[in-house]
């Protein structure tokens, strides 16, 4: 069993220092189907590189299939895009989302045709 500290070299963020939502999607890069990444990388970026590579996945759906913990797979994705193996996908903030009275307006208004 390796200490979570010991897969990020005790590092508490990934090498951009941007925070990951739990729901930001993860998705696999062009150049992380190149085999020679296989041998460079360690074992637990890997496997998320192994995962994404099958279909995007969000941080917390890589944390739950690699039974590791949020904080390290966020280092750990942090590394993977500063190798520019993945790219993450953000969900909208609050802020840029719509109006809920507006989509209620619509709604109604769908609801009387």
């Amino acid at each position: 069993m390796v200490r979570p500290y010991a897969m990020t070299r005790g590092r508490t963020t990934g090498a951009g220092h941007h925070r990951l939502d739990l729901i930001a999607l993860v998705v696999a890069e062009d150049a992380a189907h190149d085999p020679v990444w296989d041998q460079t990388l360690s074992p637990e970026h890997a496997d998320i590189l192994g995962l994404c590579l099958q279909r995007p996945q969000s941080v917390a759906e890589l944390a739950a299939g690699l039974d590791l913990p949020v904080g390290v797979v966020r280092v750990l994705v942090g590394d993977l895009v500063e190798d520019e193996l993945v790219h993450v996908t953000r969900p909208v903030p609050p802020a840029e989302l719509p109006d809920e009275s507006i989509l209620r307006e619509v709604i109604d208004g769908l609801r009387a045709l």
